[in-house]
């Protein structure tokens, strides 16, 4: 399925109950032929009165960081685990989780990336959970390289800390750096 014929249905779900609570369902943006497809948690308060993913004081993280690796956003595909924001921005259950699964899945499929990067420990654990992995923390994880296979070819996955994190945490911008320096590599 075509990735735009994709957000028509997510702009409409109602699968979970995170839809009666939503301005705007965030199916995500950018090339639907992109090498690089990031992986977030969930949208937050712009996230959903925008209908865009990343577009808060993280998303201008993930934008400079881009930048310091030559991409801009259009060239790379951004997403989130779950499409509508959880209230008060809590991490999303395990049933959001399965309800929104198979759109996330789907995007991968069409636009079998080079590079998967999951920001944070929620999206690092469902992409190491898809792929059979054992997901060891983002401390750990941040800037590894995971190889997987899928029916597409191999995979390389690249865990990396979410850029909020980073704005709570000013110290750790070097481990983002590092994982973005590994993105580039790959590509």
């Amino acid at each position: 399925m075509a990735v735009e014929d994709l957000h028509r249905q997510i702009l409409v779900c109602r699968k979970c109950p995170l839809h009666q609570t939503r301005t705007l369902a965030v199916p995500g943006e950018g090339d639907p032929q992109a090498k690089v497809v990031f992986i977030g948690e969930g949208p937050g308060h712009w996230e959903d009165v925008q209908g865009r993913p990343f577009v808060g004081r993280a998303g201008k993280l993930l934008d400079l960081m881009l930048g310091e690796i030559g991409l801009k956003r259009e060239q790379v595909f951004i997403t989130n685990i779950v499409k509508c924001r959880p209230p008060e921005n809590r991490r999303p259950t395990p049933e959001e989780t399965v309800a929104c699964a198979p759109y996330l899945q789907q995007q991968l499929e069409a636009i079998n990336p080079k590079v998967l990067v999951p920001l944070g420990n929620t999206a690092g654990e469902w992409v190491f959970q898809k792929y059979g992995l054992k997901w060891p923390k983002i401390t750990q994880a941040n800037a590894r390289v995971f190889k997987v296979s899928t029916l597409f070819g191999t995979l390389n996955v690249v865990p990396a800390f979410h850029p909020a994190a980073i704005l709570r945490n000013p110290p750790q911008m070097g481990e983002l750096r590092a994982a973005f320096k590994k993105i580039s590599d790959l590509i």
